[in-house]
């Protein structure tokens, strides 16, 4: 018996609908004995109450209503096991409608099974789906020809369709490791070699699987670590996430992203005594606390110094559309990448590429539902990431419109990172704040929105704007930037130095925190009480620190201003 693999394989299947993934899988299952008992019974129960042949498919389909409509509507992970190791197999919908769930459930899945009607032949979701696994860097693809009984098991047929997807598959960069002809209602090819297919000389279905080489973990790769939350627990900061990639330990050296602030992980933390361990590896999660009382939060990605991520307000993106309000340039959305979410917007559409024929149209303003576009994503502040191509879980994101993913994407570039891109900059580190941000107030959908004020990035001896239609700061103040650990001494309207803040001194200015709020500090003892408050804030504790603090009038005001209020 081969030996076993701890780890199990994801595999996703996907297709047109009433090609028959969900039919071969359920064949799959019940000649392997690997279903749970009544199941087969109850499927079959319900063909005979909707007066229906019984079809593999119902295993598959937990649901009855869609039992009854007879397509997959939700996507259906199911355990599986062969001799060799353990699947968790994906049933991804193939109805045109349901796209964002099979993207949703092709995006964690290590190889593909695409499966065509042989009878049919290639249709445009077989393209369309074809194009959203090169998207989303799947590379062990496997076709599989379903339904040879209806095209008499026609070696002729199985041959025009391999060439016509082959040419399709080639164009996108993608080279399939077989084309397996089966028949999922007969049984063909899937557990063993069909007498009926003596003309084919590859694996069957089930042998295919187990030849897949299971990618590695990548403890070894370099960390990728974002950040969940952040709990407070006696005198502990905990930071709580997943590893993404890497491992970690007590004693390494890391960088927390987008400030770029070095530190060392004091301790690992955990729930139980059982689970606690020296180092944590990819997809484990942990808590740690660090060396340096740094204010942490949700959507900062932990990293390790050799291995930076790209930090800015843009990069480039392959996008992909689900919505069916059309996206256009200069909307804002909500857009999610690992743990971190932002106000941003598509600033650019380079391109539309039709994908199931990969015709591009090079001028549009807008992106239709089920289009794919080359764009590129502008956010409201600087934000970590990588390309999609260097670490999966940070180089995908999705966007959130009307509280609806409506889109999803990779990144395939940035633009404008380093340290130039950040707001100030010198006395080696680098950073963002709000300071210059106007705030405006919208009547219609009583919310608060925002958008940049001065744009630029300032450094040691240059001159600020320090006047906008919603701030008006005085020529001398000592910025203090807590969550970034960063203070900006502020004298005659330029910046005379820039520091860490643990090398800040007090110097009787007046104080600004980063959104542009006077703190409310009078002596040295007073700040750093509030440097105090500030470390051991929470959810709960916010309204308590904002009252005792800052002072919001100060420096900022409310006015009326193109039918918005700016605040």
């Amino acid at each position: 018996m081969p030996e076993t693999e701890t780890s199990a394989l994801k595999l996703v299947f996907v297709g047109h609908v009433d090609h028959g993934k969900s039919t071969i899988i359920g064949r799959l299952l019940h000649d392997t004995g690997s279903l749970p008992e009544g199941v087969v019974e109850r499927a079959r129960r319900i063909a005979r109450e909707t007066g229906q042949p019984f079809e593999y498919a119902y295993l598959l389909d937990a649901f009855e209503e869609e039992q009854k409509q007879g397509i997959t509507i939700d996507t259906t992970q199911i355990q599986f096991r062969t001799k060799k190791r353990e699947y968790v197999i994906i049933d991804a919908p193939g109805h045109k409608e349901f796209l964002k769930n099979m993207i949703s459930g092709a995006s964690g899945a290590e190889a593909a099974f695409l499966i065509i009607d042989a009878n049919e032949g290639v249709r445009e979701q077989s393209k369309r789906h074809a194009y959203i696994l090169s998207l989303l860097g799947i590379k062990a693809i496997y076709v599989v020809l379903n339904k040879m009984d209806l095209a008499a098991y026609s070696r002729d047929v199985y041959e025009g369709i391999r060439r016509d997807m082959g040419e399709f598959l080639e164009s996108l960069g993608v080279s399939p490791i077989d084309y397996i002809p089966v028949s999922g209602y007969e049984g063909d090819n899937v557990l063993s070699p069909s007498p009926n297919l003596p003309w084919f000389g590859g694996k069957p279905l089930i042998e295919a699987m187990d030849s897949i080489e299971k990618t590695l973990r990548p403890d070894d790769e370099p960390l990728r670590f974002p950040i969940q939350d952040v709990y407070k627990f006696d005198e502990r900061r905990i930071i709580a996430g997943r590893v993404e990639r890497g491992s970690l330990a007590a004693g390494d050296e890391i960088v927390v992203y987008p400030s770029g602030r070095k530190t060392r992980v004091k301790t690992l933390e955990f729930w139980a005594a059982r689970d606690v361990k020296d180092r944590v590896n990819t997809e484990e999660s942990v808590g740690v606390t660090l060396e340096d009382e740094f204010f942490n939060k949700r959507g900062e990605v932990i990293a390790v110094p050799s291995a930076p991520l790209s930090v800015s307000r843009r990069f480039r993106a392959n996008l992909f559309w689900m919505g069916s309000r059309p996206a256009s340039a200069g909307r804002k959305y909500k857009i999610k990448i690992a743990t971190d979410e932002v106000t941003g917007q598509i600033s650019e559409i380079s391109r539309i590429i039709d994908a199931s024929t990969l015709d591009a149209a090079k001028s549009s303003s807008e992106i239709s539902m089920n289009d794919v576009a080359e764009v590129t994503i502008e956010t409201d502040r600087a934000i970590a990431f990588d390309t999609f191509a260097e670490c999966a879980p940070t180089g995908r994101f999705v966007i959130v419109e009307d509280y609806d993913v409506s889109g999803g994407g990779i990144i395939t570039a940035p633009v404008d990172t380093g340290e130039t891109s950040r707001l100030f900059r010198g006395g080696g580190i680098s950073f963002d704040c709000d300071i210059f941000r106007e705030f405006y107030f919208n009547l219609a959908g009583r919310q608060g929105q925002g958008k940049d004020g001065a744009d630029g990035s300032y450094a040691a001896g240059d001159s600020l704007p320090l006047k906008g239609n919603s701030y008006n700061y005085p020529a001398d103040f000592d910025l203090i930037c807590a969550e970034e650990n960063a203070a900006v001494k502020v004298r005659e309207a330029k910046i005379a130095d820039i520091l860490s803040l643990d090398k800040y001194e007090f110097t009787y200015m007046p104080l600004i925190d980063g959104k542009g709020f006077a703190i409310k500090a009078s002596d040295p003892s007073e700040f750093l009480n509030y440097l105090q408050a500030f470390r051991n804030l929470d959810a709960a504790g916010e309204k308590r620190f904002f009252d005792r603090w800052l002072r919001f009038e100060q420096y900022r005001t409310m006015i009326f201003h193109s039918g918005f209020w700016a605040i």
